[in-house]
């Protein structure tokens, strides 16, 4: 199966390298850890929140704050807005740079959306993170360094599609994020082994094609 890809567009990234403490944490870090900031915004929120977990691969920081906005990108507060704020907290600015140049990386060479009809207006993020960071694997409640199949769609597309990657391998819904998300949508983060979250993203890509190309069963 080939997708065509949408690439993510980072809006901004910006960092603070002495952050006030009140600033800190107000967006969860902890003064007595953390000294700088690293923020970003950027279009596509899912794919950020895996980049974001790609950071603590690559540097000691941490993420204190990701959130999606409500209704997505195309709602956005304003031009550099986007559909997410991220942050990464670290010791010190030479950690938090390390760790925005990894999640840029990601946002730029891995992690994105992918149209899933011809006009690109059902879209589909079959994503497998082949080793989690820090930061996912806390969040699913699993171990660093497990793969995990990261789903998202439309809130119909997803339903179907999350019902055919659970069939299609030997894979457990780890948490389900039922319609409708921040961004109106629908996702499920599966675990098992690396092939079996293979095969159960391309069984839910598959399925998102099939529902938009057939919306109404007869």
């Amino acid at each position: 199966m080939i997708l065509d890809p949408i690439v993510p567009r980072i809006l901004s990234v910006r960092r603070i390298p002495g952050a006030d403490p009140a600033l800190l944490r107000a967006y969860g870090a902890d003064p007595e850890r953390h000294r700088a900031l690293g923020l970003i915004t950027c279009d596509q929120d899912d794919p950020t929140y895996v980049a974001l977990d790609e950071a603590t691969k690559h540097a000691a920081v941490d993420v204190v704050f990701a959130r999606s906005f409500y209704a997505g990108s195309g709602h956005a507060s304003g031009r550099l807005s986007g559909e997410i704020l991220g942050v990464l907290a670290g010791a010190d600015a030479d950690e938090v740079d390390e760790g925005l140049a990894a999640l840029v990386r990601c946002l730029e060479h891995d992690a994105c959306f992918y149209k899933a009809d011809d006009k690109g207006t059902i879209t589909v993020f079959p994503h497998v993170i082949a080793s989690l960071g820090r930061y996912l694997s806390a969040q699913a409640g699993l171990v660093a360094g497990q793969p995990m199949a990261y789903l998202v769609a439309p809130p119909m597309e997803a339903t179907v599609g999350l019902d055919a990657a659970l069939k299609a391998a030997d894979v457990r819904a780890v948490k389900v994020f039922p319609p409708p998300t921040e961004t109106n949508f629908a996702a499920a983060w599966l675990s098992g082994e690396l092939a079996a979250c293979q095969a159960a993203a391309e069984a839910f890509a598959a399925a998102v094609i099939e529902v938009g190309r057939v919306p109404r069963e007869r």
